[in-house]
């Protein structure tokens, strides 16, 4: 009896065990499963999370070039108002000694003036059809202005209240527009770039140059 008892016993035991070693194998399975979730969802956010840094760049990068964009146009519009109030200032005046160093300041004017235009232009990469239309009006403005200027002439009076009550506003207008637009979207991009705040000799040729282009600008007025 007691034989029965013991072999019943051990048999349990035997029971026990096997389920010992399918729990182990379970167990072993169940790790193995675990893993592989894990790293399929790591790999899922990990996916997700560069797509939606990719995306976000994109997205940043599309409005800089709108923002810049924009900036470019409201630059032509400060320089369009500017070149036909200077091309109005030409074609109205009558004395050949005023003129002809008003021309010859004028050209060099709007020649650096078409020069950094055409540079902003460029960076901003707007569409071939944008680029032709601003590059039209910065080459039209100016003669229009001057056969304005030419027209109206007789009846022009330069030193009248209404013509410089008018002369004075838009002036005020486009110079306005020009100077935040240097020195807030194009000059400061420029040095706050990396490249210069490293370099000092790079930085003090750009402070040198830039001082030494608005004096010689300056200068020109004395002939403008």
């Amino acid at each position: 009896m007691l034989w029965i008892k013991n072999q019943a016993f051990q048999q349990r035991i035997k029971e026990l065990k096997e389920k010992t070693e399918e729990l182990k194998g379970v167990k072993e399975d169940l790790k193995v499963r675990t893993k592989q979730t894990t790293e399929q969802l790591y790999k899922h956010v990990d996916g997700a999370w560069t797509e939606a840094e990719a995306t976000s760049k994109k997205v940043s990068e599309n409005l800089k070039e709108k923002v810049f964009a924009a900036t470019i146009e409201v630059l032509e519009l400060g320089i369009i108002v500017h070149s036909v109030i200077i091309g109005l200032s030409l074609g109205a005046s009558k004395s050949p000694e005023t003129i002809k160093p008003l021309i010859v300041a004028l050209s060099f004017h709007q020649f650096f003036e078409g020069v950094g235009l055409g540079g902003c232009i460029f960076q901003a990469k707007i569409k071939s059809l944008a680029i032709t239309i601003m590059g039209a009006f910065f080459t039209l403005t100016t003669p229009s202005g001057i056969v304005i200027g030419i027209l109206v002439s007789s009846s022009y009076k330069e030193n009248s209240t209404t013509a410089l009550i008018v002369e004075g506003v838009l002036n005020a207008a486009s110079s306005g527009i020009l100077i935040y637009m240097a020195l807030v979207d194009l000059l400061s991009p420029d040095f706050k770039n990396p490249r210069m705040q490293k370099s000092k000799i790079i930085l003090l040729g750009s402070n040198v140059s830039l001082l030494l282009g608005a004096g010689l600008m300056s200068l020109l007025a004395k002939w403008a």
